[in-house]
């Protein structure tokens, strides 16, 4: 695992200013801490970060092919290398490593473009062919690694982290007003927007071209939903087991010390016990916990443990832990509102000092309707079926007067908001299920001139365009779909990877392999969920590893207790932050309305905590690269 940047002009006469690819590689020294290198030529110049875990003496970058003509600087990890290799060393390719890297160089020699079809793995990469001048960047499938870009009449630059290009003084740092209400919208900003404008992200599953200043991208994968497979229950739930497992298998080949996340959930549970089954000698696994029971997942991960055989090592987080957001803020590089990257920090900080690889169980609710609002929205559909009074009774904007609840996930909130969405559109429904701030909610705390500046965005169609992708599977399936595009991707894996690299922590995640994505992509949906019972192939193809209560217990989530800091602990920071000079100066919210939003959950009328959440993060990010640059 590594950070990679580089810069290309349209110029080739230009040099790059070594001072500048030295800032911009430096700026992301924490994603690879063992080693750094360069290389530039007229008009280029690439820089890279490693994270030594294959050929951990032989694996430095950048890396060229036999003559220097082709290079490449890498993040990630390619798992079907060996096969690769193998294969080009009887085409007659000759390699001086014995890294994934160099199979990079010489796939693209050979197959171009169309080598990302074969590689099987997580990866961000760039290659620069000098011989046409010709610059090709891709990302992995699910998105597991980051990349984004700027482009200008002068040249192209490219990094694994926004803090990257940020080096270039020539970047102006204008926010993009769109990219505000995408974020109040989802709590994080969707591909391909990036906060600033003149930035963008590679979406997943992209590939991208730059040739005489022109760029081309394009998509080279899209899971398998398309068509319904019609294999019987056995075959699949033999499928199911015979690809996680060697997708697991491939995920433990390492040169370094290698463990996993385990909440005790059934994901990671599954993924630890695959892992055991695989390893003679005792898995180090990881959990995290708060000391509010209800908060707290660190008894099912110790069953777990207990279960599988693990050598089980797990840390608590108390409300001083929130005295990381400040870092947290810079290190995400955008503003980013999902609460769980701060136990992600901390399990992977702990994490870190036992191993230097971490495999994860992410993907599992995505792929097998693993969260609450799937069953919500089958109970939608049925609801559909009422007589229309009663619906129009039901969607009634009274209900949206009944107080939240003091939990995020507590029943009272979850009923509320299925009976505020009984009124929408399907696609509705699901936003209202996901959204931190509703548009009503939004353009309720904007400032005139910000609201003004907005100009018509529809951050909403993120979501509706996605909905269109596979309009002949079933309403589950096409959310399974949704969820795996933009909440996975935008949330997620953008929350593991930043946490873990913040550490120098290489986090994996079977469950994303892509063989297994389109195997269960394809399934029907009733071998997911069936009544409120969920991940049912899943849990039995894998019995053996699950403890009978791991087995029965439902999805708890891993979220932090943020309703009761924010009415306790919390609440100076609140003050301090929403309501300071520099917040009320930057123009983008009516102050008045957020203090009655503080009042109102102070109260324990309703519940803002994520909203709040979502304020505090947006001005923290602001502090750090708009005010302190």
């Amino acid at each position: 695992m590594c950070g990679i940047c580089g810069v290309v002009w349209n110029d080739a006469s230009r040099p790059v200013d070594p001072a500048l690819i030295e800032s911009m590689t430096t700026a992301i020294a924490h994603r690879g801490p063992d080693g750094y290198g360069y290389h530039s030529e007229p008009g280029m110049a690439f820089g890279h970060r490693r994270l030594s875990i294959i050929d951990l003496e032989g694996g430095k970058q950048p890396l060229s092919n036999e003559d220097g003509t082709v290079w490449v600087t890498f993040n990630g990890e390619i798992y079907n290398f060996q096969l690769l290799y193998k294969e080009l060393r009887e085409r007659g390719h000759r390699f001086k490593t014995r890294s994934d890297t160099e199979v990079l160089v010489h796939l693209w020699e050979d197959e171009g473009p169309a080598m990302v079809r074969v590689l099987r793995g997580m990866f961000a990469f760039a290659i620069w062919d000098s011989r046409t001048r010709t610059l090709f960047i891709a990302r992995d499938r699910p998105g597991k690694k980051p990349l984004v870009y700027r482009h200008t009449e002068k040249g192209l630059w490219f990094a694994s982290e926004l803090k990257s290009l940020l080096k270039d003084p020539t970047f102006e740092r204008e926010v993009d007003p769109e990219a505000i209400d995408a974020y109040l919208e989802y709590q994080y900003v969707p591909h391909p927007k990036t906060i600033f404008k003149g930035a963008q992200k590679l979406p997943p599953a992209h590939w991208m071209m730059y040739r005489d200043g022109k760029v081309t991208v394009e998509r080279y994968w899209t899971p398998a939903y398309h068509k319904e497979s019609k294999r019987s229950w056995e075959e699949d739930k033999e499928l199911v087991r015979s690809t996680l497992t060697e997708a697991t298998r491939l995920r433990m080949i390492s040169e370094v010390p290698i463990g996993a996340f385990l909440s005790g959930g059934v994901d990671s549970t599954i993924i630890v016990g695959i892992m055991q089954s695989l390893s003679s000698r005792p898995i180090k696994s990881f959990s995290i916990g708060f000391p509010m029971k209800e908060y707290d997942e660190t008894s099912y991960a110790r069953m777990a443990a207990k279960h599988i055989g693990t050598e089980h090592h797990e840390y608590i987080v108390s409300p001083d832990a929130v005295n990381i957001v400040d870092d947290l803020a810079y290190y995400y590089d955008e503003p980013f509102a999902d609460s769980s990257a701060i136990p992600t920090y901390y399990v992977s900080k702990w994490t870190r000092e036992k191993v230097t690889v971490a495999l994860t169980g992410d993907a599992g609710d995505e792929l097998f309707l693993g969260y609450g609002r799937y069953y919500a929205a089958r109970l939608y559909q049925q609801l559909d079926q009422l007589p229309k009074p009663i619906r129009q009774m039901l969607a009634s904007k009274l209900w949206h007067k009944i107080p939240g609840g003091g939990r995020p996930q507590s029943y009272m909130r979850r009923i509320k908001r299925i009976l505020e969405a009984i009124g929408y559109s399907a696609e509705g429904r699901y936003r209202n299920l996901v959204e931190i701030f509703s548009r009503e909610r939004r353009h309720a705390i904007y400032a005139d001139d910000f609201r003004a500046s907005l100009d018509g965005a529809n951050p909403e169609s993120f979501v509706e365009d996605l909905y269109k992708v596979f309009p002949n599977r079933d309403f589950l399936t096409q959310t399974s779909y949704v969820d795996f595009s933009s909440y996975l991707v935008g949330d997620i894996l953008t929350k593991v990877d930043i946490a873990s690299m913040a550490v120098a922590l290489e986090c994996r995640s079977p469950m994303l392999d892509h063989e297994f994505v389109d195997l269960v992509a394809a399934m029907p949906s009733d071998r997911k969920m069936q009544g409120r019972r969920s991940k049912i192939l899943l849990k039995e193809a894998f019995a053996e590893h699950l403890p009978p209560a791991i087995k029965r217990r439902g999805k708890m989530g891993f979220s932090v207790p943020l309703p009761y800091w924010f009415r306790n602990e919390l609440k100076p920071l609140l003050n301090e932050v929403l309501f300071s000079p520099r917040a009320r100066q930057r123009g983008w919210f009516d102050s008045s309305k957020l203090e009655n939003m503080v009042q109102e959950h102070w109260s324990g009328m309703y519940e803002h905590s994520s909203r709040l959440w979502a304020l505090v993060m947006l001005e923290l990010w602001a502090r750090k690269y708009l005010d302190e640059r």
